[in-house]
């Protein structure tokens, strides 16, 4: 968490406007009189406005945020309308489940707008809301949105001068395959067992239950992902529940030193949710924790309850992704591997093409894209490079060939910042070094060129000649490494899966 990269610190940035935006939101509430429990609603939807919206434009930001009461107060209806009736309360909320993940299809709209649906129903549980409540709660919505769209959009608009990267398109699939569809089945699946277990252990909590195995299949794509992510929310949980007992019980809800822990957990969960999932968790479980106090019902059964809830929630992901339309980790980590890998083509050969006088030819966005793509790549691959994963064989694979594709990118930054100089010059040997790289690149992905080697350049096509420009030398260097890495790439990704470990 703590050494993590922060480029132009926009974690930072974000996790400050974040605590302004729900601090204004909370104040604005309390301001206009309303309740303890709407309040706490205002928080929770500034949080969700700020945390969830991530479209590639401020304006598309905008409108997602606008569209967001569209999808909650129908949900926040009908939970309320249903608090009371455990059978058709818990069927529309696995119904909310079911069409909040598979609206994931429509990109970072739908997947903002299946969360905000999910997470009112959710709320609805966590303050036990009636239908009297409803307008009090609607305005406290509503006006936690114009908030936290003041400050993001007004206040601090960080994506203006620096746009957030876009997210990778989803691995592709055709009904039941297609990811969107395979997951709203699994993650209602593991629901519904969240919400037996869950209901079994408690009647009044059963639905933390819910929110863990609804979570655990945020930004997952495989079985091994989603088991490492259960794992590493139950471990954030953990850590959480023994700093609630250390933090959040002795201060019996006392408000003014609560609302400073829980701006500084708002902090955290911003700070913390893209480097590490068990630290965001640890925050998520400390605020719990504190809004449990505010309310007077925080006790220490209540956190043990919690621990609880959130294992049979992460048990009920793990047996959906086992027995519902499975993805193994191997099938998952190829395409991704493989979809980086046209992404190194794809860069050579619009660098190639610019140095040799395209100016319409550019390979910054294919150097930006093999960022996110190898950031995916390392999120499939994690799983196997668990510490506690027993496939030491495996493990060992897995880091070579993230330690490899890190030598790609960083030659393929290289190589795009040379294509870049105004002053570099076509050269003929330029060309033919693309074309291995590219021919390198086919044979891993290709599985008919799986036989064949990527033959390295021969040095005395890299030697510099008398009237070379030195740009042209720099881009063969970073050609010629590239050509190496990839070479370098067919030995683990050739290698059986059930293969012992290869020597270092």
């Amino acid at each position: 968490m703590f050494v993590a990269p922060d480029p132009g610190l926009l974690r930072l940035r974000v996790s400050g406007r974040a605590v302004l935006g729900i601090a204004l939101a909370v104040t604005a509430a309390e301001l206009c009189g309303m309740s303890l429990p709407a309040s706490i609603t205002a928080g929770l939807a500034a949080l969700l406005a700020l945390f969830t919206v991530g479209d590639a434009t401020v304006r598309g930001q905008a409108l997602t945020t606008a569209l967001l009461p569209t999808v909650g107060f129908p949900v926040l209806a009908l939970a309320t309308a249903l608090h009371g009736t455990p059978l058709p309360r818990d069927t529309a909320w696995l119904a909310v489940v079911f069409a909040g993940v598979y609206a994931r299809r429509w990109g970072p709209r739908g997947h903002a707008l299946g969360i905000f649906g999910f997470m009112m129903f959710f709320t609805t549980q966590f303050l036990h809301a009636v239908p009297a409540q409803l307008p009090e709660l609607y305005g406290a919505i509503a006006l936690a949105i114009a908030a936290s769209a003041l400050v993001r959009f007004g206040v601090w608009c960080i994506e203006r001068r620096t746009p957030p990267p876009p997210a990778p398109a989803p691995l592709s699939g055709r009904g039941l395959a297609r990811p969107t569809t395979r997951q709203a089945f699994q993650a209602t699946v593991a629901c519904a067992i969240a919400v037996a277990a869950g209901q079994f252990l408690s009647h009044e909590r059963w639905y933390w239950a819910v929110g863990t195995a609804w979570w655990i299949f945020v930004n997952t794509a495989s079985r091994g992902e989603t088991l490492v992510r259960g794992f590493r929310r139950v471990l954030g949980t953990v850590a959480g529940i023994a700093a609630g007992l250390l933090v959040a019980l002795p201060l019996h809800g006392a408000p003014a030193p609560t609302a400073a822990l829980v701006a500084v957990c708002v902090f955290g969960i911003f700070y913390t949710a893209a480097p590490s999932y068990s630290w965001m968790m640890f925050f998520v479980t400390v605020m719990a924790g504190l809004l449990y106090g505010l309310l007077g019902v925080l006790h220490p059964g209540l956190l043990l309850l919690r621990f609880e809830e959130t294992a049979v929630g992460a048990l009920g992901a793990a047996v959906a992704v086992a027995l519902v339309l499975p993805v193994t980790t191997h099938a998952a980590t190829d395409a991704w591997i493989e979809r980086a890998l046209h992404c190194v083509r794809g860069c050579t050969s619009a660098a190639t093409r610019r140095l040799a006088g395209d100016d319409g030819a550019d390979p910054a966005p294919h150097a930006a894209e093999l960022e996110l793509l190898l950031g995916r790549v390392r999120l499939a691959l994690a799983p196997l490079v668990h510490p506690l994963s027993p496939l030491h064989g495996r493990r060992s694979r897995a880091r070579q060939i993230i330690a490899l594709l890190d030598d790609c990118a960083r030659e393929v930054r290289g190589l795009a910042a040379v294509a870049a100089d105004p002053a570099a010059s076509h050269d003929a040997r330029l060309t033919a070094a693309c074309r291995r790289v590219e021919a390198a690149v086919e044979a891993l992905v290709t599985p008919a060129a799986r036989g064949g080697a990527a033959t390295a350049a021969p040095v005395s096509a890299l030697e510099p000649g008398p009237h070379h420009h030195p740009a042209a030398e720099a881009a063969l260097r970073h050609l010629h490494a590239l050509e190496h890495a990839l070479a370098a790439l067919a030995t683990p990704l050739r290698t059986s899966p059930r293969a012992p470990a290869l020597p270092a």
